[in-house]
């Protein structure tokens, strides 16, 4: 798997210029753009805009919005709109392109930060999905590349279930389409991924791209560790493909990679192995690369993603299974807050895992 990056940028500028090229000569201010209020000269400056707000805060990783924005000439036409498109796009692409591993800037949905994949990605959603909105408001066909439509829903929409051909899923995701067998969508947001910061490393949310190279021995768009991705870490991020595929993924209760903030290195996964049940109980895995067991990262990482996901208002009892004997791991738990379990919810465990008594409960409750 390759990373969503700065050539998916341009590649997308470049198919939506090509397209819109061919009516640059129309009306772009007296045309509405598809069901939208904009003109479909409005709806390029918000697109124009859009790039340009994200390449100026990723090239800086600012944590507060910019007080600036890009506004068209009043005697802007159609021909005008589509070089700036081009500028813009070039901007962010060679931002995308220069910005370091884990830098993030500000952006709302959902978690207040995206990284250069997340802006690279948003930015060819913008294309995508106004150029389809312009194009219709024009009259002539588009129809982007199909790797591109499936890069944002892999990178963007993990909360959607993939339908029978990206393009048409991306549009129904976002209020534009039908897709058979599926209501119509009314409101949307992407999402981008969570992170949850620790004293010495960083939990990254494993995105269903990302997983699915983990799950086929690629390395997740991660620099890891030698010894790096353990097992575990490959076979949690199998689950999460799984679940995306069937379309019961929740991102926040998903898998996590560990980032050692000294060197930018991943050095383990940590996550859930599903959402919580009815009762607010929710598991939790984990694995480190040999190198860098016994310095306390497992503790540090599982005591936050314990605490976060404790203080959610869906969650009562974060709990973990271990093998009896596994004491390294057992003495992880112990040090993140967490007791073993009473006999009785213990057994039950035990039943549930194929009647292995050697398992072992811990549990750690609000």
């Amino acid at each position: 798997m390759r990373p969503i990056n700065g050539d998916d940028v341009t590649a997308a500028v470049e198919g939506s210029a090509a397209v819109l090229g061919t009516a640059a000569e129309r009306d772009w201010k007296g045309v509405k753009a598809w069901r939208l209020e904009w003109s479909c000269l409005e709806t390029a400056e918000h697109l124009a805009a859009a790039l340009f707000g994200y390449a100026s805060r990723l090239v800086t990783g600012a944590q507060d919005w910019l007080p600036c924005d890009l506004t068209f000439d009043e005697d802007a036409d159609g021909a005008g709109a589509l070089e700036v498109l081009r500028s813009t796009g070039a901007l962010l692409a060679a931002t995308v392109r220069t910005t370091p591993r884990g830098v993030r800037a500000v952006h709302p949905y959902p978690f207040g930060s995206a990284d250069r994949e997340g802006f690279a990605a948003m930015g060819v959603a913008e294309v995508l999905l106004h150029t389809h909105d312009i194009a219709l408001g024009l009259g002539v066909a588009y129809e982007p590349a199909e790797e591109l439509a499936e890069a944002v829903l892999t990178w963007l929409f993990p909360h959607v279930q993939p339908g029978p051909a990206p393009w048409p899923t991306l549009l129904w995701a976002t209020g534009r389409g039908e897709l058979p067998g599926r209501a119509p969508v009314a409101e949307w947001r992407w999402r981008n991924n969570l992170v949850i910061p620790a004293e010495r490393l960083t939990l990254v949310g494993v995105r269903p791209a990302a997983a699915r190279d983990l799950r086929l021995g690629g390395d997740g768009g991660f620099e890891w560790m030698e010894g790096g991705p353990f097992e575990g870490t490959r076979e949690a991020s199998t689950h999460l493909v799984k679940a995306y595929e069937s379309g019961v993924h929740r991102p926040e209760f998903g898998v996590f990679v560990l980032v050692r903030h000294e060197d930018g290195r991943a050095i383990g996964g940590m996550g859930f192995h599903g959402v919580p049940d009815e009762e607010g109980r929710v598991e939790v895995g984990y694995d480190l690369v040999e190198g860098a067991r016994g310095q306390g990262y497992a503790t540090e990482a599982l005591r936050t993603l314990t605490e976060w996901a404790l203080a959610r208002d869906d969650v009562d009892t974060v709990f973990a299974t271990i093998d009896g004997d596994n004491l390294p791991s057992q003495r992880v738990v112990s040090r993140a807050g967490f007791v073993r379990a009473t006999v009785e919810e213990e057994r039950t465990a035990q039943e549930e895992n194929d009647g292995d008594s050697e398992l072992q409960l811990h549990i750690r409750r609000r």
